[in-house]
């Protein structure tokens, strides 16, 4: 009875080391607060938990007292546990010119509370502090501090039908996720920024060292590699809006590097570094033609842990990215209008660039920063593996209601024929199919080849059209062409089998 009594505490404790292992002494070596943040949000005015939903919006309108010409208060949908998600809109009425418009959220994980507590307060520094009102002149700003309310108030990452909200950026299949993607698409932002914290402890990492590791940094930039988001684009958001962040994090002594995830690949450990993928938001926004980053703060699971230092540097990060923004109007408008401009070709399928490199990590048992070499899958240097021709048009079965909606949802436009038309068009047909077994995010993922064939329809009065000389254009690539990994067909929204024609098709640009 002893001898299990003691295996019990035993296997307890190391279970609660892995859950946790960050020591008082690594916090204070390598963590300390922030001196310079007031208690002036609800979280940092108690000891313990953090913003409840009362709080959240007696803040918020309380900001929109202060300012009410300024200020407005919103509600966007309605959670499924019956909570309305505010979003907070910042406009200077009395300013003109050309303005950017800045699109800001935290608390899309419901488990990474700093998210929340630092947009809360880079909104009370730009209402109620004078020398942040110089912003507002050439920015407009809207914010949803916290997206994923019923997740939230748990302290629990998914939804409350167990979705995950940043999985779900292309199926849209829980209700949070197609409000807040509708209110982003009638917002046309023009500058996003998605506020996280990661784990800095993976199960992966007590594989490494003697006796494990963990992360190092304070924070990690995540910016999209995708290929169908314009060049232009991807270069001005890593050159310009995240190379000043740098600077600013360096200026204030924070540790930060390109967001890495450790998985397993073929038995080892390799980490993926950036995304390409659209049903996470930094991609999901950047092919809107939008600059875009996901920022992870070091600090799920952290509880209260340095909690001053995680809201300081959501904040400083994204000051960051107002000023530069602010500062850079016209570019920004340019490189907009640059990447709007139809592209002759379209990437279906992709893969990451591997190379060895370093990692900074701080080692549980010596309490070191150490250096280890590793294996990086980098997004940021993406190769074209299927590629087509960019079509002018998708043409789509009039009955096919539920596809249409998810794209009017992403900002797609889309027309009906007004009488019956003949088009030369591209057929798609199913010439391989694979059907997993079990569900990935409540769906059955569907792998598929496809044949394009040479096909002349007439098609029917009401058969849906559109158009890729649109702005959200380089999201249809995504969700419409069969076999890229996060479209209709692939996460099982439209149902296919073998020998299966699809009721998209694809109208070729005439020379």
């Amino acid at each position: 009875m002893i001898l299990l009594l003691t295996g019990f505490l035993l296997l307890s404790l190391v279970t609660l080391a892995q859950s946790n292992p960050q020591s008082k002494k690594i916090t204070e070596r390598y963590f300390q607060d922030a001196d310079t943040i007031k208690d002036v949000t609800p979280a940092l005015q108690k000891e313990d938990g953090f913003t409840d939903y009362e709080e959240l919006i007696g803040f918020l309108e309380k900001l929109q007292k202060v300012k009410p010409n300024m200020v407005e208060l919103s509600y966007i949908g309605v959670s499924q546990k019956g909570y309305q998600v505010p979003l907070i809109h910042l406009l200077n009425k009395k300013t003109t010119g050309e303005k950017i418009k800045v699109w800001m959220q935290g608390g899309l994980h419901g488990n990474e509370p700093a998210s929340t507590e630092g947009l809360l307060y880079l909104l009370q520094e730009l209402v109620n502090n004078p020398k942040h009102e110089y912003l507002l002149e050439r920015l407009e700003i809207a914010a949803v501090p916290m997206a994923n309310i019923d997740g939230y108030l748990k302290q629990d990452r998914y939804a409350a039908n167990g979705l995950d909200l940043n999985r779900d950026q292309t199926k849209l299949m829980a209700p949070e996720s197609v409000f807040l993607k509708k209110t982003f698409s009638d917002y046309k932002a023009e500058v996003a920024i998605d506020f996280h914290e990661y784990n800095a402890f993976r199960k992966d990492f007590s594989k490494l060292s003697s006796f494990g590791v963990m992360s190092s940094y304070d924070v990690m930039l995540l910016k999209s590699g995708n290929l169908n988001v314009p060049q232009n684009m991807r270069t001005l958001t890593d050159s310009l809006f995240s190379g000043h962040t740098e600077m600013a994090l360096d200026a204030h002594g924070l540790r930060h590097h390109d967001y890495v995830s450790s998985n397993k690949f073929r038995g080892a450990i390799h980490f993926n570094q950036g995304s390409n993928s659209a049903r996470s938001s930094a991609t999901s926004y950047a092919l809107t033609n939008a600059i875009s980053s996901l920022i992870e703060v070091r600090g799920s699971k952290l509880n209260r842990t340095s909690f001053k230092r995680r809201i300081a540097t959501t904040y400083i990060v994204g000051m960051s990215y107002l000023t530069t923004a602010y500062h850079h109007v016209s570019v920004v408008k340019r490189a907009i209008q640059v990447a709007q401009i139809s592209q002759d070709s379209l990437t279906v399928t992709s893969l990451r660039t591997v190379y060895k490199d370093q990692l900074q990590f701080i080692d549980i048992d010596t309490k070191e920063l150490i250096d280890l070499d590793v294996t990086i899958r980098d997004a940021s240097q993406m190769q074209a593996q299927l590629t087509r021709s960019a079509p002018a048009a998708y043409l789509i079965h009039k009955g096919q209601i539920e596809m249409i909606e998810k794209l009017q949802t992403l900002g797609i436009q889309v027309e009906q024929l007004e009488q019956e038309t003949s088009y030369k068009v591209e057929a798609f047909k199913i010439i391989e199919y694979d059907r997993a077994t079990a569900r990935y995010e409540k769906m059955k993922l569907q792998t598929v080849k496809t044949s394009l064939e040479n096909k002349s329809i007439a098609f029917s009065k009401g058969t849906f059209i559109i158009y890729t000389n649109q702005k959200n254009a380089p999201l249809l690539a995504e969700v419409l062409e069969p076999e890229a990994p996060n479209s209709f067909v692939s996460f099982g929204v439209l149902e296919t089998s073998l020998n299966e024609e699809l009721p998209i098709y694809r109208l070729p640009k005439t020379i």
